[in-house]
């Protein structure tokens, strides 16, 4: 098991998302029976989210990953009162989701300075405990990272996913011209004019089968179900893992990536989402792109003709489609255009949403004050009877 591991570590780029640690709570301190003395509670483990911060760094910088927390001084005549133990702080970064050992969600850290307690101090001792001090609170818990994005990059591998994210971002992940060139994720950030940034996340190629975890699926799935939209990369001319996998046509990919995503989580096919159909500049891309749209936009007319295994429940309804180069920087203007545009789209839908609710709650609230019953102590007008 242990070589294993380390032959994941050596082949994905020591990328790390997920660690087990073990924390204890401090000890509280012993109380003063014969003054009365309490002694200090035990000091707390939190885990506390940093920018700049990976769980590789933490890893290494602490290798037996267990953190424990100070002990709670005793009571003593010149201080009655033990003060509290040292809390533990455990550095990690953002968009760590923790769970413990049953997999049950403590909390989640999705921005800088969020903290969350995993293990709490034991209470000194005092008269309800005999004067006797409590263990702190032991806990394994997982961390598990999901990244944070605005747009996450979806594609098979070999799509040009890398090649794109270096076109529109300031990112430098690897490129290479063979078919796993993607073997952790990459972050990059679209820079605009009025300075308005944009993250991207590049995301290792899926194969077919990745909703199963084959090639590391579950792995890589997990991270787009924090970003804000799905910008799907195909190649125009298909895409053949091997010679000894079957060739899909661009349209086939979409169905096939569009399979994954909704037997991996229903959810992902909600998002919105966008196409860049790469490689144009190749000889008959562009008859290849034509036959591609048509296929898009009367799907049904062409559905029968696959097995029935590749075809998603509801079909991915693309907010703008891009034909783009990203060797050449065909289209690539366009495209960042586009994802700004359907960014802003949503932002605006969303505050939408949020200020109906917010109208809502107040016209909810109003009502059920006005309709309140009368109290019991209500004085009742007196009754006039007009004979």
């Amino acid at each position: 098991m242990v070589s294993c591991s380390r032959v994941l570590l050596r082949k994905y780029g020591n990328f790390i998302d997920n660690l087990r640690l073990f924390t204890r709570g401090g000890s509280g301190g012993m109380g003063y029976p014969r003054l009365g003395g309490e002694g200090g509670k035990g000091g707390d483990v939190w885990v506390v989210a940093h920018n700049r911060m990976t769980l590789k760094q933490l890893k290494d910088k602490y290798p037996q990953k267990r953190f424990a927390a100070g002990e709670g001084a005793n009571s003593r005549v010149s201080a009655l009162k033990g003060s509290k133990g040292k809390d533990c702080e455990i550095p990690v970064p953002v968009g760590i989701s923790i769970t413990d050992e049953n997999g049950k969600i403590i909390g989640e850290l999705n921005k800088e300075k969020d903290r969350i307690l995993v293990a709490e101090g034991g209470l000194g001792g005092k008269l309800l405990t005999n004067f006797l001090p409590l263990k702190g609170q032991k806990r394994v818990i997982h961390l598990d990272l999901k990244l944070i994005a605005d747009i996450g990059l979806v594609g098979f591998p070999n799509a040009g996913k890398s090649s794109l994210l270096s076109k529109i971002s300031h990112a430098k992940p690897a490129i290479a011209d063979y078919a796993f060139t993607t073997l952790k994720p990459e972050l990059g950030k679209i820079m605009y004019n009025d300075f308005q940034q944009i993250s991207v996340a590049d995301l290792p190629g899926l194969i077919e089968g990745a909703h199963m975890n084959k090639g590391m699926g579950h792995k890589f799935l997990k991270h787009i179900e924090r970003t804000k939209q799905l910008l799907f990369v195909v190649d125009v001319s298909g895409f053949q893992l091997s010679s000894q996998t079957q060739y899909r046509t661009a349209f086939e990919t979409i169905l096939l990536l569009s399979k994954e995503l909704e037997l991996y989580r229903e959810e992902l096919q909600t998002k919105p989402a966008l196409l860049a159909v790469n490689k144009v500049d190749l000889p008959d891309a562009q008859d290849k792109f034509h036959i591609l749209m048509n296929q898009l936009q009367n799907p049904k007319d062409f559905l029968h003709l696959f097995e029935k295994h590749m075809i998603p429940e509801r079909t991915v309804e693309f907010q703008h489609i891009i034909p783009i180069s990203a060797v050449t920087g065909e289209g690539i203007d366009e495209l960042k255009n586009c994802i700004r545009k359907s960014l802003d789209e949503h932002t605006n839908q969303e505050n939408d949403a949020y200020h109906k609710k917010q109208l809502l709650n107040l016209h909810i609230s109003n009502t059920v004050s006005y309709s309140e019953p009368p109290s019991k102590n209500a004085v009742a007008s007196p009754r006039i009877d007009i004979t």
